[in-house]
């Protein structure tokens, strides 16, 4: 780790269902804030689930010019605004002279689907002449980088990642390697999804993945609770400013906590798998990554989405990699449902958060334990505590495994 370039986080911006704004989304979360309710974007009655995490108060034209905004997908929209936040945060400034050593790595798991949607109607009501020829660009999910790239002037190495919920973590490492080869000086990395549409909604359902708790919305989303009964849909963008450490000491920049390692792995079994190993194995290549060994570790934010299975995997994986060192385990998806691309990019935002202020954010709706999930989940209170190092995890349909190291801040 000392031989090689060191990667810090100078500014972050994110749209959540619980507020639009690090200051917003943190405190949030730290009150326990639940972002999920009965769907209102549209008729949503013929779905087992009909719930989901939504977020009100979003106005693209607070970001970006109505006439881009009218040829972005609402998923693309997300991405502009939070690299917005992100960039403001962070106070650089992209200009001629610097914009080629600036990159972007913002992906999406599902892309444009409610554009899909819309479009594949006008196809089948109409025929070809009423499908938009903006279809395509608004679709595509590659596009959360081109728009950002666009929008700024952003002229450096500009990619997105897409591997289901494991995105907006695999997004990050992606950037991490740009910075480390030395292809760019700063990275703008993260995930966007907006995916609350009938048919995205449906393909879950149909998997019966979704939580169909209609009738108690709010107690839906209940990582490591036995009565968990599926995930929450949830949408929103999450993009981080990376910075090799001696770019951002060179402009003055503040300094929030050093990305320190990541590990990337796959099950090679199943889209889904019960067993956990290879979510350890990606926690472990992450730690040694990072130079730490399990009880330098505090806190991880899980991928824990609230389903069946997929719980008391993570817990298992835990326990292999970490024994009896005791470490909090939370996970805000109880609070902002699944984020699918999206979330890893919001929950690394936690982490940081969580290294740089000592406190981490509690698991809501836990009321009974399940003896498949015995773990400190930080339940219903948020928890001050000593953070030195975090671990998020996020795991993605197709077995992928992505863990990123986020650690205080320290300039020796």
């Amino acid at each position: 780790m000392s031989s090689r370039r060191r990667i810090v986080v100078t500014g972050m911006g994110c749209l959540s269902p619980i507020g639009i704004g690090v200051e917003t989304f943190w405190q949030s979360l730290l009150q326990g804030k639940n972002g999920v309710g009965r769907i209102t974007s549209f008729d949503a009655s013929e779905l087992t689930s009909q719930i989901a995490a939504e977020i009100h108060d979003f106005n693209p034209d607070d970001f970006m010019h109505k006439k881009d905004s009218k040829r972005m997908d609402r998923v693309l929209q997300f991405a502009v605004a939070a690299a917005r936040l992100a960039l403001t945060d962070s106070g650089l400034t992209v200009t001629d002279e610097n914009s080629e050593r600036i990159g972007v790595s913002i992906g999406s798991g599902i892309g444009g689907m409610a554009t899909f949607e819309i479009q594949h109607r006008n196809l089948i009501e109409g025929g070809p002449r009423k499908v938009s020829p903006f279809f395509i660009p608004m679709m595509i999910p590659n596009m959360c980088s081109g728009q950002v790239s666009l929008t700024f002037g952003i002229k450096g190495p500009s990619f997105s990642v897409a591997s289901a919920c494991a995105t907006g973590v695999n997004g990050i490492a992606q950037a991490m390697d740009v910075l480390l080869t030395g292809r760019a000086d700063v990275m703008l990395a993260g995930g966007s999804e907006s995916a609350i549409c009938n048919v995205a909604m449906a393909g879950f359902c149909a998997m019966r993945a979704m939580s169909t708790r209609n009738d108690a919305p709010e107690k839906a989303s209940r990582p490591f609770d036995k009565e968990r009964d599926g995930f929450v849909m949830g949408e929103g963008a999450g993009v981080l400013v990376l910075e090799t450490l001696e770019h951002a000491q060179a402009r003055g920049a503040k300094i929030y906590a050093e990305m320190a390692g990541y590990g990337c792995t796959n099950d090679a079994f199943h889209i889904t798998n019960p067993d956990g190993k290879g979510a350890a194995r990606a926690m472990q290549i992450a730690m040694g990554d990072a130079g730490l060994q399990p009880e330098d570790v505090d806190y991880i934010n899980a991928h824990a989405t609230s389903t069946p299975v997929g719980d008391p995997m993570e817990t298992q994986a835990i326990h292999e990699v970490f024994g009896a060192h005791k470490l909090a385990v939370s996970s805000t998806k109880s609070m902002i449902g699944h984020t699918l691309g999206a979330t890893g990019a919001l929950e690394t935002i936690c982490c940081v958060l969580a290294v740089q202020n000592d406190v981490v954010p509690p698991t809501i709706n836990y009321e009974f334990p399940d003896p498949e999930c015995l773990i400190d989940c930080v339940p219903n209170l948020a928890r001050r505590l000593t953070v030195r190092a975090a671990l998020n995890n996020s795991f993605g349909f197709g077995g992928h495994n992505a863990v990123v190291v986020v650690k205080k801040f320290s300039s020796n």
